[in-house]
């Protein structure tokens, strides 16, 4: 039978270094949108069972419509199918746990991965074993969208920080851009 649980939570966000992950009209602009990273995004998600975003939030990597995904919306009670992709469904955090939605992928102990907005990142805060915060060095997107609802007020690593994370060792992406990501992970019990 299959009971919904969730095996792992990883969420994977590239920010400007104002803590944007999108302009202000709700677009990742190209200069967020770097190859090494996308490269690590897209490793990240081959990995993961379903993947869980926003309506605005998306990703266009090559396998992106083979993938299992959870849509986070206010416009369906509960639960719905998605209307054109059969791989998808939306979901109302308000109308159902987030197990049932799993359950219809007939999934046990799930392994998921979180790929924004910023309301969905928040609402993930507590269960993530690992969340994958990637700066852009050089970028700011004064108006933007922001990672965490409280950002620009707080800094997004004080927001994990006050969420049980702590950062992991820095991973360098690129070399000749600076780019590194930093995994941040549960503070051990």
């Amino acid at each position: 039978m299959v009971d919904g649980r969730v095996g792992r939570v990883e969420g994977y966000a590239i920010i400007s270094e104002d803590g944007m992950l999108a302009d202000a009209h709700r677009i990742m602009p190209a200069s967020l949108q770097i190859e090494a990273d996308q490269r690590f995004f897209e490793e990240g998600l081959n990995g993961v069972d379903v993947v869980v975003h926003g309506r605005h939030s998306q990703e266009q990597q090559p396998r992106s419509r083979e993938r299992n995904r959870v849509i986070l919306t206010r416009r369906i009670p509960a639960l719905s199918p998605h209307p054109t992709n059969p791989k998808a469904l939306l979901w109302n955090p308000a109308g159902a746990p987030f197990e049932d939605a799993l359950k219809s992928f007939a999934i046990n102990n799930a392994r998921v991965g979180v790929i924004g907005g910023a309301e969905v990142f928040q609402l993930f805060l507590l269960q993530y074993d690992v969340f994958w915060l990637t700066r852009a060095p050089g970028v700011k997107l004064p108006g933007g969208r922001p990672v965490f609802p409280e950002v620009p007020a707080m800094k997004p690593e004080d927001i994990l920080s006050a969420h049980g994370l702590v950062p992991g060792p820095v991973k360098l992406l690129d070399a000749a851009r600076d780019l590194s990501v930093v995994g941040w992970t549960p503070a051990a019990a």
